[in-house]
């Protein structure tokens, strides 16, 4: 067998699969493992009723039987890799109507945990059965600890090296003089005949044992189309929370506030006590975080939503161009996920561009430097650009 024999062969068996039944007559019919693969996405993609797992043939469908889902589910996690298990669980869920069933323990128990798996238990909260809610806790929190491993040393890293730099000062004791940094930015000072820089300017540290302290209101929408920002929020928000040198609030909303501070401590916690769904005021919930900030040029406020207002739009941007005046580092942001930008009120956002306060989306892995970057007090427009670019080059 040649080496093109195998690699024609090796496209003629991807396009079986790609194709299904449809192809059988032209392509032949998938056997093996390759015969189970094309039943569990045939179960799904095909919407025939009847059959009974991965042995059927491609008309099969998964239907509404739990035992039949169960097994489908253990298939699929031996036959794919779990990118896309997890792509095809959503699907599942949304295709087929699969929701009701997660309700059940061995559904959980057989899933593949990601985060849209989350928002999904997430907004079956307040419906999940007492046997299932244990279940359900222990697949949040394999998620959380997973993105925990993710963000926490690179946001804990970002966070603390912008707060250092905020705290260099301009006329340190002699003790606290950066001595590098002073004579860097005075180089154009050197004395040529003396062989020496004139320092006009000192760049120093704080005195040890003191820290710049920042005060931090993370306000996220927790409207459906927000799930995932939502997980990555209440992750995001436990990991700036455990940071001294930061306090931090969490604030929930949809046509009510929620204020899931005091859970911060546990993750967990924090996404049982959001509710997934319902309306928008975006309004009521800048108007309550307003209260929470009391040094408003050491405080930095984090709006994390689509921008569909379903409150008064006028008072909700008269709050933030308040709190802009007032010096409060304001960031909005469209999305905080994989998913890059969602859809949004192009309007809103534009009136909030026009307050200077860029709306754009950012993702789990920017965070951390926009956390930086807003500490800093940094051209948050120019790092939103950088993002919009980087997504344009990579396609997220």
């Amino acid at each position: 067998m040649t080496g093109g024999t195998e690699a024609g062969r090796e496209r003629a068996r991807r396009w079986r699969l790609v194709l299904g039944g449809a192809a059988e007559e032209s392509l032949g019919a998938a056997a093996g493992r390759d015969g189970a693969m094309d039943a569990a996405l045939a179960a799904l993609y095909d919407g025939g009723d009847g059959g009974d797992g991965p042995s059927d043939k491609r008309s099969a469908g998964l239907g509404g039987s739990a035992p039949k889902v169960a097994r489908w589910l253990g298939d699929i996690r031996e036959y794919f890799p779990s990118t896309v298990v997890q792509v095809m669980q959503a699907d599942a869920i949304e295709r087929l109507d699969l929701t009701r069933l997660l309700l059940e323990p061995e559904m959980l128990a057989a899933v593949e945990p990601d985060v849209h798996l989350v928002g999904t238990l997430l907004s079956l909260n307040r419906v999940m059965p007492d046997k299932t809610k244990e279940t359900a806790r222990q697949v949040v929190r394999k998620v959380v600890e997973q993105l925990e491993r993710r963000i926490e040393q690179k946001t804990r890293a970002a966070v603390t090296g912008a707060l250092n730099r905020a705290a260099r000062i301009s006329r340190p004791r002699h003790a606290d003089i950066d001595w590098d940094r002073t004579i860097l930015a005075n180089l154009k000072h050197y004395q040529a005949e003396h062989r020496t820089v004139i320092p006009e300017r000192l760049i120093g540290y704080g005195r040890r044992g003191t820290s710049v302290q920042r005060d931090v209101v993370l306000c996220v929408d927790q409207s459906g189309s927000m799930a995932a920002s939502v997980v990555f929020s209440g992750v995001f928000a436990a990991v700036l929370a455990s940071m001294r040198s930061l306090r931090t609030s969490l604030v929930v909303f949809d046509t009510s506030v929620v204020d899931l501070t005091e859970q911060l401590s546990d993750p967990v916690e924090v996404l049982f006590g959001t509710q997934l769904g319902g309306g928008t005021d975006i309004n009521r919930a800048v108007a309550y975080s307003q209260q929470l900030i009391t040094r408003p040029r050491d405080s930095i406020f984090v709006l994390i939503s689509d921008l569909y207002e379903g409150g008064i739009r006028e008072e909700m941007l008269r709050r933030v161009a308040e709190m802009t005046a007032a010096g409060v580092q304001v960031v909005v942001l469209l999305a905080l996920s994989d998913e890059g930008a969602p859809s949004y009120d192009h309007e809103n956002a534009a009136a909030l561009a026009a307050l200077g306060v860029p709306a754009f989306a950012c993702t789990p892995d920017a965070f951390p430097d926009l956390m930086a970057a807003a500490i800093e007090r940094r051209d948050l427009k120019a790092f939103a650009e950088r993002l919009t670019d980087q997504r344009a080059t990579t396609g997220r």
